[in-house]
């Protein structure tokens, strides 16, 4: 896979939003922007991307855990989805490769 695109997300929230709006979810790297994504997705599964949508989870803020060795803060790690809407009449196959 290409460096930008790291993995397709598949839950069923995901699942079923493709097949009823043409929307996939996939994990991207946290410095692409939408132009890169989309050039991404469109290179790697010859579609016509219609929009990107991007959102940040995490935020780094710190994870307090109370374990029997007292408490432990960690950092919570920061990720980065696409939501990609695909043209109508077009679809990529996410099961193909399993």
């Amino acid at each position: 896979m290409s460096t930008i695109i790291k993995k397709p997300i598949i839950t069923e929230k995901a699942t079923l939003d493709s097949e009823l709006n043409n929307r996939f979810a996939f994990v991207v790297d946290r410095k692409a922007n939408k132009i890169e994504i989309k050039k991404a997705i469109e290179k790697m599964y010859g579609v016509t991307v219609e929009s990107v949508r991007t959102l940040t989870y995490g935020g780094g803020k710190p994870s307090v855990k109370y374990t029997n060795r007292g408490i432990v803060e960690q950092r919570n790690s920061v990720w980065k989805k696409a939501i990609v809407t695909v043209a109508e009449g077009e679809t990529i196959d996410l099961y193909s490769n399993i």
